[in-house]
């Protein structure tokens, strides 16, 4: 809390919020709220005391929905208001319809959560009665007590790069279902094909050698052993450029031939289910060529951003993961701190205290739930290549007091992830592991310092480097930073940097950093 003000930042950010929506909302404008649906529209106009000036119901598209627009705004100003602010739920394609009837009026458009809705229809009459008036009117009074948010702008690249992480969710949970089918499927009646590798889905000699053996066995694979080693061998080199591979493992080769003749499994069942597999082989291919296009498509527009050597510099990050990342997001420069972006996928922590109790701690689960499967996705690639999220990783998990647990690190360490993707693409500077570690001080005092000491000896060499046994980041005691540089790092430095020694653990120094600006 802040000593001049009084205010916490959650008052500022709160108060911050409240003044945008009122600019939104002013009190000369009436409030128009629509309850949207395929082709039976009811709107009402209302002023900032929910009381109703007027009422419409028509039959017609969202895009026929201008003229109605016309109307509200007639109908406001002969009230004695100088316009009116769109009041929507976020259903489906429509409110975007209706967001852009809006603009080309130059009315303001505001969303109300479907959630708020919901909860505030015993509020209006104590009832539990649901009707598309009831809810326009429930809309508008939603949206005067300002219980409502902006909707976002997206530019045209940022809408491309959405709808295609969305064809890529759909393809990766086809493909997963795919693997899913297929090992059930096996495991029931050719077991003995799954253990010819150790990793079967992931080699491609053994896809091709299952695609071979599918394709020519007709549900009896006494027919494909016929053809011998040799043949089975001229087949599997055939097939395999289809699966992106040119030289085949002999062993797995061998090992699939040698199933051929395993007699485990329901036999019953065996020709229709590898009838089946044959199929569902098929849709798995192509669902894994058409996943690759998919994000090579969102690639290409992040190239265009000009983003992917600004996120490709935090390591493990690849470029797919984050444009899957940034296509839940959109554009990061509308969220104002890196904290919003947690909040928005729902990793922030949600508080259970109340005087000397003190409850379990959980995320809040709010918030695209896409974005969170996109952040959790990306997290695990990158705990293998980061020093810095395995460091925060084995702190989280083996510090003496309130240690979580593997999976909650883990989805602390996405929410440090999404932090850093703020801060390297709102800021433009290139990942420095130094920062995000807490090893470097960044905060306005230690800046102010540091210039001061260059002017005086410009030679010397800077206050922040390690300078031997008695360095910062040797003794663990750096200054307590303040709260932007912990939302800026997604770190803890001083408990990182305390306690390296408790959990056998001490980041690496930072290597040398060639460009002039980072973070």
């Amino acid at each position: 809390m802040s000593e001049r003000s009084g205010l916490s930042r959650g008052d500022r950010n709160r108060n911050a919020r409240l003044a945008r929506l009122r600019a939104l909302l002013p009190a000369s404008n009436a409030i128009v709220g629509i309850d949207l649906a395929d082709v039976k529209q009811a709107i009402v106009v209302t002023d900032h005391d929910s009381k109703v000036l007027a009422r419409k119901k028509v039959l017609c598209k969202a895009w026929q929905l201008g003229e109605v627009l016309d109307w509200a705004v007639a109908r406001a100003k002969a009230a004695g208001f100088a316009s009116v602010t769109v009041a929507c739920e976020p259903t489906g394609h429509r409110w975007r319809v209706l967001d852009q009837l809006a603009a080309q009026r130059g009315l303001n458009l505001v969303c109300v959560q479907p959630l708020l809705v919901w909860r505030a229809r015993e509020a209006e009459d104590l009832t539990w009665d649901k009707s598309d008036p009831k809810d326009a009117v429930i809309i508008a009074r939603l949206a005067a007590q300002l219980c409502c948010y902006e909707p976002e702008r997206t530019s045209e690249a940022y809408a491309r790069l959405r709808h295609l992480g969305a064809r890529r969710n759909q393809l990766t949970t086809a493909a997963t279902t795919g693997v899913q089918q297929l090992r059930d499927l096996l495991e029931c009646v050719w077991p003995a094909v799954l253990d010819a590798a150790g990793a079967p889905f992931r080699s491609a000699t053994w896809c091709a050698a299952l695609a071979v053996v599918l394709d020519r066995c007709d549900g009896d694979l006494k027919r494909v052993r016929r053809l011998g080693a040799a043949r089975f061998l001229a087949a599997v080199r055939a097939e395999l450029p289809r699966w992106n591979a040119s030289r085949p493992r002999f062993r797995i080769v061998t090992a699939v031939f040698d199933a051929l003749t395993d007699p485990t499994g329901v036999i019953v069942h065996r020709p229709g289910a590898l009838q089946r597999t044959a199929m569902i082989l098929h849709d798995w291919h192509t669902a894994r060529a058409r996943l690759a296009e998919a994000e090579a498509a969102m690639v290409t527009v992040i190239d265009e951003l000009d983003l992917t050597n600004l996120v490709t510099s935090i390591p493990g990050l690849s470029a797919v993961g984050a444009a899957a990342i940034l296509a839940e997001t959109g554009d990061l420069t509308r969220f104002p701190s890196p904290r919003s972006v947690v909040k928005h996928a729902g990793l922030c922590p949600r508080d259970n205290a109340s005087g000397h109790h003190h409850g379990k701690t959980t995320i809040s689960g709010r918030g695209r739930a896409e974005l969170r499967l996109a952040a959790w996705r990306a997290v695990w690639a990158a705990m293998l290549n980061n020093t810095v999220l395995k460091g925060r990783f084995a702190y989280l998990t083996t510090r003496p007091a309130n240690r979580l647990a593997p999976l909650q690190a883990r989805a602390a360490c996405a929410a440090a992830l999404l932090r850093w993707l703020h801060v390297v693409v709102t800021r433009r500077v290139t990942w420095n592991p130094a920062i995000a570690s807490g090893i470097v001080d960044t905060t306005p005092q230690a800046r102010a310092a540091s210039n001061q000491r260059r002017r005086q000896d410009p030679g010397g060499a800077s206050p922040n480097v390690p300078r031997g046994p008695t360095s910062r980041r040797s003794m663990g005691s750096p200054t307590r930073p303040s709260p932007a540089r912990l939302h800026a790092v997604g770190n803890n430095p001083v408990e990182t940097l305390g306690r390296a020694e408790e959990t056998a653990w001490s980041p690496r120094p930072p290597p040398p950093i060639s460009t002039p600006t980072t973070a």
